[in-house]
């Protein structure tokens, strides 16, 4: 889920930056060396191994299938593996709100008055302690099948991420399968008043809850006949909406299948628990953790912090955090810190969009990484749309350059239109240059949806989902996908001959990222000093150097997809220096596909490199 917040240029982002020091960004960068790069594989879980080509729009499980846990063989992860993947994502794993009769495993039916598509929203979740049960070929022993399926993850060298959605629970949460001792959200709410400290809900007290009238000739399930789609869904009191609507009868465009999680925070804006210390930002988890012991927080807090401890006790390895700003910054400190203490090396992830925050959920919230959406996404998808230009995406690196390591990058996952969709770029290929300089400006970790490796267009209409996304809300399948799971051999043995080119594009492209040190050394902007200098270097191109101390990396990428362009980039002296370059020629390789080099010519510690590219054609040039 998103919430936009308006338009924001890189100027202003970058003017409310300014306070870090030299000493900050080296210490920054120390703190990152030796490690690696990191690459998050986010996959769809029920349509990963889904072969049925049906795609019927509103399509029933029998109709169009699903994917299942099971489908992850080994096969399967060792080829993700080998795509250059060290993290994978599985989205869609805590049981939420499913259009199935599950009655005879005791989970109770969900309506879909209040359920968006017939597949479900995996961020509406009914019950946090146990799983999706389409993905397990035996209902009963649906948490064993994952967690045979995180062992396995790990055995082929893939860390384990699943979904944490702390802003908001579906409309019926329920859990059949809470550890002992603990109660359901909601369970022990007063709910004769709008608002009190240790309440999980807001309501409108002595309210019945409505559905909403819903538009553009939407109808739950396509229009058809089902026992509970009446219009009616029996909540009293109502309960705030997830998105805070206060509304008994939330808006259609509202959150409506979900409702807000009140963290102590009064409808007035007043919060009912300690702040943070001044300072507290620069303290480390372990003292957040020894802050929080003594104090007393709301109960909301407590139920989720224990099933985030849940799940870390079951092998997962980390989370992603769905709208983690609409929660307070003090409620991730104790949370985070909590994690941290059972599991040091925890990979938490959050989806934050206001660059304004970015700092304090870093520093004080104690996340690891945010996603960089609103700067480097966006600008880098006008670039690929042709009305964007190369000259604003170098700002956005040095006004992000205290936590550029934090900011992770994609180009794609499940909120935002697929490249090749008509929306979008229309065009796979638009993607190749977005893409390295995407996984290469900065230490980030770098994050790939599924079938993006692909090419995938994502222009299936399969009910409540919108064509140019993947629908997170059908059962279905993916095209180019199911091609190359051929009969979940794995082996891409049904994909068309681009499909294949495009996905060994990606893992030569994210195999030298894992691989590199200079990735996770130094970085400096070499286009805009060449944008003023440089004889037909345009806004179409960018250029930038990479360094440690032993790998030196010119990437220089083509975002024209039909101008072929040749000039001599210059490397000023001041680069050269501090990548320790003398005066002498050199041959530079491309690695990529190792197959064309270049002459590096350095005098008075200028460096000179003859460069041309074909259209959307890019280098990682090492010396």
């Amino acid at each position: 889920m998103r919430k936009i917040y308006g338009l924001i240029s890189a100027l202003v982002l970058s003017i409310s930056i300014g306070c870090s020091s030299e000493k900050k960004i080296e210490k920054s960068i120390m703190q990152v060396d030796n490690q690696k790069k990191t690459v998050v594989y986010q996959v769809f879980t029920r349509l990963f191994g889904n072969t049925n080509t049906t795609n019927k729009p509103w399509g029933t499980i029998e109709e169009n299938g699903v994917g299942k846990f099971n489908d992850f063989t080994d096969k399967a992860l060792k080829e993700i593996k080998d795509l250059g993947v060290t993290h994978i994502w599985y989205t869609g794993v805590p049981h939420h709100d499913v259009i199935r009769d599950y009655t005879k495993y005791g989970i109770s039916n969900d309506d879909p008055d209040v359920v968006k598509g017939r597949a479900g929203s995996p961020y509406a979740v009914k019950d946090y302690y146990n799983v999706n049960p389409d993905l397990a070929e035996n209902i009963e022993n649906r948490l064993e099948e994952f967690q045979a399926l995180i062992k396995r993850s790990h055995k082929n060298g893939l860390k384990v991420l699943i979904d944490i959605v702390p802003n908001h629970v579906a409309r019926n949460y329920q859990s059949l399968t809470n550890p002992r001792g603990t109660k359901d959200f909601g369970a022990d709410d007063d709910t004769s008043v709008a608002y009190h400290v240790n309440n999980n809900f807001y309501y409108v007290p002595n309210t019945p809850f409505e559905v909403p009238d819903f538009l553009n000739g939407y109808k739950p399930l396509g229009g058809e006949n089902h026992p509970l789609s009446d219009g009616k869904f029996n909540e009293n009191p109502a309960k705030w909406t997830g998105n805070g609507s206060r509304s008994p009868k939330p808006s259609f465009y509202d959150w409506y299948e979900t409702v807000k999680v009140n963290y102590g925070v009064s409808p007035d804006g007043k919060k009912d628990f300690d702040e943070l210390p001044e300072g507290f930002d620069n303290a480390d988890y372990k003292k957040h953790f020894e802050f929080w012991k003594d104090k007393t927080v709301p109960n909301s807090w407590i139920k989720f912090r224990d099933i985030a401890l849940y799940w870390i006790e079951k092998g997962v390895d980390g989370f992603r955090y769905d709208m983690a700003e609409m929660v307070p910054v003090e409620f991730w400190s104790y949370m985070n810190s909590s994690i941290k203490m059972k599991n040091p090396n925890a990979f938490l992830l959050a989806e934050v969009y206001n660059p304004s925050l970015y700092r304090d959920y870093i520093k004080k919230g104690k996340m690891d990484y945010l996603y960089d959406k609103v700067q480097l996404y966006d600008t880098i998808k006008h670039v690929m749309q042709g009305h964007g230009l190369t000259d604003n995406i170098p700002p956005i690196q040095e006004g992000l350059k205290d936590i550029e390591h934090h900011m992770l990058h994609f180009l794609e996952n499940h909120d935002e239109q697929r490249i090749a969709s008509p929306d979008f770029a229309g065009n796979a290929l638009k993607g190749k240059p977005a893409m390295v300089v995407s996984a290469t400006i900065s230490t980030a970790p770098t994050m790939v949806y599924f079938g993006q490796e692909f090419g995938e267009p994502g222009t299936e209409d399969l009910g409540f989902g919108d064509p140019t996304r993947t629908s997170i809300f059908d059962y279905g399948s993916v095209p180019t996908l199911v091609r190359w799971v051929n009969n979940k051999q794995f082996d891409g043995g049904q994909s068309t001959k681009e499909e294949l080119a495009h996905r060994d594009f990606y893992k030569r492209l994210l195999n030298f990222t894992i691989s590199s040190e200079a990735l996770m050394g130094e970085y400096a902007d070499i286009h805009q000093y060449n944008r003023q200098k440089t004889l037909n270097y345009n806004q179409k191109v960018l250029s930038f150097a990479r360094w440690s101390e032993n790998e030196k990396l010119i990437v220089i990428s083509n975002f024209d997809a039909i101008g072929n362009h040749r000039f001599v980039l210059e490397i000023p002296a001041e680069v050269i220096k501090k990548m320790k370059i003398k005066d002498g020629n050199y041959m530079m390789l491309d690695q990529l596909y190792q197959q064309k080099s270049f002459k590096l010519t350095v005098r008075d510690n200028i460096g000179l490199l003859t460069v041309q590219l074909a259209p959307l054609e890019s280098y990682i040039l090492k010396l």
